[in-house]
């Protein structure tokens, strides 16, 4: 009989121990040999809104209208006011500070002006005289104050139908006084800024440009296309020849009263960088001086032809006006608006006899040549170009005219009302 002896539980157990470890050896190899796989990784991203520049767009830069010369512009009227140039009232008191100053001719083939103070206010004007016909129909377009000493009824009825607020004298207006340096009637004064204060609401804007301002000097149209005018001397009546001169270190035009150097009370020479001269035909106005002389009226609505002088030349020009308040539009002879060099600017209201000639320059003949003359302001602002004839007949220089040597500002004597803080403004640079 065969005994069968039973395995130990131990031995089996190792046994089977053996076999696991075998397997798990195995299997941890064929693990080893696959790659891991590279976790997941999930990014956000936050997209922050557009940068926004909240800053305003820079403000274009600013022009005085009535001179076309950069600056911070002031918020007030154009005051006009009628001066006079007979030879008893030079040297007359603030017209170097003028924008623009119209030269027109009355009784007695006297010349007087009227002076438009806008980008500088002095303190004093004068010597201040009365009305004309025409002179609403010239300042109309600038929707401001129209000051003089008095004036016949008709004239002053004139100047408020062009839409200006007149103050004279006269009516009783503050801001007038005589001084007493001069015989009257050639002593009536002003402080403007008495005048400024008594503009009401529907004339106490800033007006509009009453010509269109090349960028500078260099580009307006008579720079580029008008023919050298050393000087431009004007015949505008027998007793009226002023003069102009051109400066090419101050780069101004200088004006003399026929053959004496034209100086304001101050002694400073009387300048412009532009001059402008249009033909004007001239009838009788109603009515007759005191001293019993017809009144002559300058006709400025209409057309006709003329010059602008600017940078030492001189370029002929047609002109034309559509009534009392519309700007003047001013074009070379192939109809092209016509840009004036930055600065101050005297126009010659030169009548129908009346002529110019240049002294010391070429003779400027007609051209269909244009250029154009970017960044221009004012009205009809765009091109200008063409050389073309100046004066239609020729004036003898040397003119004859009487100067009256600069003397002080005249003293004020009384006032009728105290003056309230004048509004100035220094003369930008660029003249």
């Amino acid at each position: 009989m065969t005994t069968r002896t039973p395995p130990r539980r131990g031995a089996t157990l190792w046994a089977l121990a053996a076999v696991v470890a075998v397997t798990l050896a195995g299997c941890a190899g064929e693990a080893s040999e696959e790659p891991t796989p590279a976790p997941t990784v999930t990014e956000t991203f936050t997209q922050s809104p557009a940068a926004v520049d909240k800053k305003a767009p820079p403000a274009p830069a600013q022009t005085w209208p009535l001179t076309g010369v950069p600056g911070e512009v002031a918020d007030r009227p154009a005051v006009a006011v009628k001066i006079e140039n007979s030879p008893e009232s030079r040297p007359q008191t603030g017209l170097e500070d003028a924008d623009i100053v119209w030269e027109e001719i009355v009784e007695g083939g006297i010349a007087r002006y009227i002076a438009v103070w806008h980008s500088v206010m002095p303190s004093e004007i004068g010597p201040i005289r009365s009305i004309r016909p025409m002179d609403g129909n010239i300042v109309g377009p600038l929707h401001g104050l129209m000051v003089c000493s008095g004036g016949k009824a008709p004239f002053i009825a004139t100047a408020r139908d062009a839409e200006l607020q007149v103050l004279t004298m006269d009516g009783g207006d503050r801001g007038f006084y005589r001084v007493n340096t001069r015989p009257a009637p050639h002593n009536v004064y002003a402080d403007p800024a008495d005048f400024l204060a008594q503009a009401d609401t529907k004339h106490s804007a800033s007006p509009v440009p009453q010509f269109a301002y090349a960028p500078s000097m260099s580009v307006a149209s008579a720079a580029t296309a008008g023919a050298d005018a050393p000087t431009i001397a004007v015949a505008m009546s027998g007793g009226a020849h002023p003069a102009w001169t051109w400066d090419p270190t101050a780069e101004v035009w200088e004006r003399s009263e026929g053959e004496n150097p034209a100086e304001a009370a101050s002694g400073t020479r009387l300048t412009a960088a532009n001059v402008v001269a249009m033909k004007v035909d001239v009838r009788t106005a109603q009515g007759r001086d005191p001293a019993g002389n017809s009144i002559p009226e300058s006709i400025v609505i209409g057309e006709g032809t003329g010059f602008v002088a600017s940078a030492g030349k001189i370029l002929h020009i047609q002109w034309s006006k559509e009534s009392a308040t519309a700007v003047a539009a001013i074009t070379d002879d192939d109809g092209h608006p016509v840009t004036l060099a930055p600065g101050p600017t005297w126009v010659e209201l030169v009548p129908s006899n009346g002529s110019w000639e240049t002294v010391g320059g070429t003779e400027p003949s007609p051209s269909t040549s244009t250029s154009g003359t970017a960044g221009a302001t004012g009205p009809g602002a765009s091109a200008s170009a063409g050389v073309s004839a100046s004066a239609e007949t020729s004036a003898s220089a040397g003119a004859r005219g009487s100067g009256v040597s600069p003397g002080a500002s005249p003293n004020r004597s009384a006032r009728t009302s105290a003056s309230p803080t004048a509004a100035t403004s220094s003369r930008p640079t660029s003249r």
